[in-house]
């Protein structure tokens, strides 16, 4: 049987080097599929060596036979465009951006659900709240969820006569005895 692929020195440094350059296993395997395919090796038995299929083996050897090594990268398959147009990213963005308070909310934070329902009347698109947690992610912004602490809205020293008022209760409790001021 002759050789499924006859590579001269040239395409076969080529090969090598794409092989050990990537990181991606698929072009790995890609290219020691042609590689092997040059050393006299069956179909069957380069696709029982490397746990792949036949036809993938002949699906990769017709890919380099028309595309030379190019065609070894494995392309991303088109799926359906998102929804989340560049408009709505900047109004994503925008709305983050801004204070609830001042677009007329009775809110200081952001939640995803309230952000979520407000691009929905802004804009008219509507995600769920796991879409709008990636589009979020995708566009770098955080999202965690608000420390509700009452700092700020309380009277601090009297906040802290009562800490320890409640410090002298707890040890009076305990049957110690706070040691005199």
């Amino acid at each position: 049987m002759g050789y499924g692929i006859k590579l001269t020195d040239e395409q076969w440094y080529a090969l090598d080097r794409l092989r050990f350059s990537m990181s991606s296993a698929d072009v790995f395997r890609n290219c020691l599929i042609i590689l092997m395919s040059h050393s006299k090796d069956t179909v069957a038995s380069i696709a029982q060596r490397l746990g792949c299929s036949r036809d993938t083996v002949l699906r990769v050897r017709k890919l380099y036979r028309q595309g030379g090594v190019a065609a070894l990268r494995p392309i991303k398959p088109p799926g359906r465009p998102g929804r989340a147009t560049p408009e709505f990213l900047q109004a994503m963005g925008q709305a983050v951006q801004t204070n609830p308070l001042t677009l007329g909310y009775g809110f200081s934070n952001w939640s995803v659900v309230r952000l979520a329902e407000h691009l929905a009347q802004t804009t008219g698109l509507r995600f769920s709240d796991d879409q709008l947690r990636r589009l979020l992610h995708r566009e770098e912004f955080s999202v965690q969820r608000p420390k509700h602490t009452m700092k700020g809205k309380r009277d601090e020293a009297a906040y802290h006569q009562a800490q320890k008022e409640l410090q002298v209760l707890k040890k009076k409790r305990c049957g110690k005895t706070p040691p005199k001021p």
